[in-house]
């Protein structure tokens, strides 16, 4: 995987648009106003940032070596996973579907409706 795929990816979600994070040198994606994915750098090696619900952040770290807390973001919502790990694709779609749809939920229905998603 690396950080083009992913970023067309994202950015093909209904609402999503990207921003640059200069302080971490990262892409930002975002649907109504709020991050839903990051690529950038972990620890030197190329990662993407996704959120999903602390239950499934720390499962998802437990089983795969690749996914580690995101270092600069909310530990328990945020994980950095590892583009350069064993990872398959379809995995970091899921995790990108995963991560959109929990961050729409959360958006009030105004918002929602305004990007008629």
């Amino acid at each position: 995987m690396n950080n083009s795929a992913l970023l067309e990816y994202c950015m093909a979600k209904p609402g999503a648009h990207q921003s640059d994070q200069n302080q971490w040198q990262a892409s930002q994606i975002k649907v109504g106003d709020v991050m839903f994915a990051m690529v950038c750098e972990v620890q030197g090696r190329p990662a993407l940032a996704i959120k999903s619900s602390p239950e499934l952040a720390e499962s998802l770290r437990e089983q795969h070596p690749e996914i580690v807390p995101c270092e600069h973001l909310n530990k328990a919502h945020w994980n950095a996973v590892f583009l350069d790990g064993n990872l398959p694709n379809s995995q970091f779609y899921h995790l990108i579907d995963s991560s959109y749809r929990l961050v729409l939920e959360g958006l009030p229905d105004q918002v929602r409706q305004e990007l008629r998603i």
